[in-house]
């Protein structure tokens, strides 16, 4: 089976100037012939049987001598025309050809670029520097995308590290309290309880962190699209279950919690709203200190719905607050080893987003946080998806 010619974008840009060029030659060579026989018309103006002496000695009827001169004139020109035209096609046919492949070099570029590219290569840019016109704007762009792709490549690389590590910790707990236990000849009753408390804690923080990665997906999957699952609930209902799941930890280390709890009308997964409320809770609390402080408040305005969750605690750099959207981290840190899952604000943006909302995180002077939850409100459709932001001063519906 023979192979057919490939009508590539150089090919296709050479054909067309040719024919411009060709089609443009040949309009110039027609009018040229058409005026040079309508002006050799000397003898018109001549009276009828007038003679011409010729540089030979002969006499020719006038008329006839225009005749030939006319034919000749225009024969001449025909044939040096068409050369013309014909030397100047070839020419301008490889020039066209020429241009076209160095102006088209960029976009080879781009394509031995993407070839190229794997999970080792994808540091490799074309790094163009020519003209600022659009093919540079081609590369230019797809320079951005590589970037975007590798940032998105070494966050997901991350996740999948630290959620193994995560998962790695308490299994390999799990394995050492019981081979340790099961070596141990004299081991006795109260060794073994001690040994399925261990193991209990371990599968219980192995299972919370599963259970966090299973709702951070389900969120990120709803995520611009339409929920699964859309039901009116109130963001105060949630809010003021979490705080009672929370109490007894909250009495623990004596944290005065004051609240103001007005209806916050939204729709959505209820599901997913509550797992919002409950790790904005249970962060505020985990993250505090003795004897600090937990201000908590929901309202609505008729367009938007919030809650606002405001803590003491440790102080956070400005700088490391964006990190807190990123799956195991802390304050811009790692946060493997550390307690609890380390997706507590992962799940939030990702809730918001599947919802159509926003969260504003605020960094305390004296340490803690500010997070503020915004949601259009239950009469309202949401429009586009959330986005997370880091902010100092916030313009939300006020501070508490």
């Amino acid at each position: 089976m023979t192979r057919r010619l490939r009508p590539t974008l150089r090919l296709r840009l050479t054909l067309l100037n040719g024919v411009l060029l060709v089609g443009a030659g040949a309009i110039l060579v027609t009018l040229a012939w058409l005026l040079v026989r309508d002006a050799l018309r000397p003898t018109d103006e001549l009276r009828p049987g007038t003679t011409v002496l010729l540089a030979d000695g002969r006499s020719l009827d006038a008329a006839v001598w225009q005749d030939q001169l006319v034919a000749a004139a225009s024969d001449e020109l025909l044939v040096k025309g068409l050369l013309a035209l014909l030397a100047i096609s070839v020419v301008g046919v490889a020039g066209a050809y020429w241009v076209a492949g160095r102006t088209l070099r960029p976009l080879h570029q781009v394509t031995a670029t993407a070839r190229r590219l794997g999970e080792t290569t994808l540091d490799q840019r074309i790094g163009w520097s020519g003209p600022d016109d659009e093919v540079a704007e081609l590369a230019r762009t797809f320079d951005a995308m590589l970037d975007r792709i590798t940032a998105a490549f070494e966050a997901q690389k991350r996740f999948v590290a630290n959620a193994s590590h995560e998962l790695r910790t308490p299994l390999a707990v799990m394995r050492t309290e019981i081979d340790v236990t099961l070596s141990d000849d004299e081991a006795d009753a109260a060794e073994y309880r001690r040994m399925a408390v261990v193991v209990r804690d371990a599968s219980e923080r192995a299972n919370g962190l599963v259970d966090a990665l299973l709702v951070l997906a389900r969120s990120e999957a709803q995520k611009g699209r339409l929920l699964a699952r859309r039901t009116e609930c109130d963001l105060a209902t949630g809010t003021a279950n979490a705080l009672s799941a929370m109490s007894r930890e909250v009495e623990r280390i004596g944290l005065r919690v004051q609240s103001s709890l007005r209806p916050a009308p939204v729709t959505g997964d209820p599901g997913l709203l509550d797992r919002l409320a409950g790790n904005l809770i249970e962060n505020a609390v985990r993250y505090n200190h003795l004897h600090g402080r937990l201000w908590v408040r929901t309202g609505t305005d008729g367009r938007s719905s919030w809650l606002v969750v405001r803590n003491t605690g440790f102080e956070v750099d400005q700088a490391d607050v964006p990190g807190l959207f990123e799956p195991f981290r802390r304050g811009g840190r790692e946060r493997t080893g550390a307690r609890g899952s380390g997706l507590g604000l992962s799940i939030v943006r990702a809730v918001c987003d599947a919802h159509g909302g926003t969260v504003q995180v605020t960094a305390q002077k004296g340490g803690g946080l500010e997070v503020t939850v915004t949601l259009p409100s239950a009469d309202q459709v949401p429009t586009g998806s959330g986005r997370a932001e880091a902010h100092r001063q916030h313009p939300g519906p006020g501070r508490i």
